[in-house]
């Protein structure tokens, strides 16, 4: 199956502004989020997709694709379904543009389970919780899976609730706790349709945009990777990732 990934860049950041072309390590930020991802052997392409001309032309500059979009998109998925309704492709990968070190084998590994499951619309990453910070944080995204490895629901809060033991740092000696890794695979028709749907309520409580599949009562399915996604959201991230960078040399 023809597979293409669309990475929706904004501009405007109530916490960041103008993070896609912060610059890391002499490079925008949204170029290590390109270049990384066209190393995924599953995507035939990679597309930007932007409603800014700063971000077009930086990602033009350095030989980048992008497409320009509207600028009232509520969620990224929704900027990329404007894309994708363009494109000759069976599945669309929405690609976080805030991710300098994506993994490209994280990002061949959802494709391939959707593909192994053709009862699932869409697919997504998670990982285990591994500190009881992360498990407390309404900044992460936390999920309750099926036996199959569908996904159950998606909180802020840390879910499941263990009721029986009072102190949340034995929660994850006590039971398993999955942490969600934002990156979509979608078929494109299933996106299409996605789009045209208003958020759902669970989703503008949460403000996760994945409620919405579920509150319509579709599948998301889920493969388990012990990949660790680092988001930037501020300024004080990006320097973390500068020093990550420095260190490791990841991109």
């Amino acid at each position: 199956m023809s597979a293409v990934g669309v990475i929706p860049a904004r501009y405007a950041s109530s916490r960041f502004p103008g993070k896609p072309l912060a610059d890391l390590g002499g490079k925008p930020m949204i170029q290590h989020v390109y270049e990384r991802a066209a190393q995924a052997g599953r995507l035939q392409q990679v597309i930007v997709a932007t409603d800014d001309r700063r971000i077009a032309e930086a990602v033009r500059a350095f030989g980048g694709r992008v497409q320009m979009t509207r600028s009232d998109h509520p969620s990224g998925s929704d900027r990329v379904g404007e894309v994708a309704a363009t494109l000759d492709a069976d599945i669309i990968v929405n690609i976080q543009g805030d991710e300098p070190f994506i993994d490209p084998d994280a990002i061949d590994l959802a494709v391939e389970t959707l593909e192994a499951h053709p009862d699932a619309p869409v697919a997504t990453l998670v990982r285990p919780c591994d500190s009881v910070e992360e498990l407390q944080s309404p900044n992460t995204a936390k999920v309750v899976l099926d036996d199959a490895g569908h996904a159950l629901y998606f909180s802020r809060a840390a879910i499941p609730f263990y009721r029986d033991e009072t102190h949340p740092a034995n929660w994850l000696k006590a039971s398993s706790y999955f942490l969600h890794i934002g990156l979509y695979v979608y078929r494109k028709a299933f996106l299409l349709e996605y789009i045209t749907w208003p958020p759902g309520r669970l989703e503008r409580i949460e403000k996760l945009e994945q409620l919405r599949i579920l509150e319509r009562g579709y599948r998301i399915i889920c493969a388990k990777t012990d990949y660790h996604a680092i988001c930037v959201d501020t300024p004080e991230d990006l320097a973390q990732a500068q020093q990550i960078l420095k260190e490791y040399g990841v991109a």
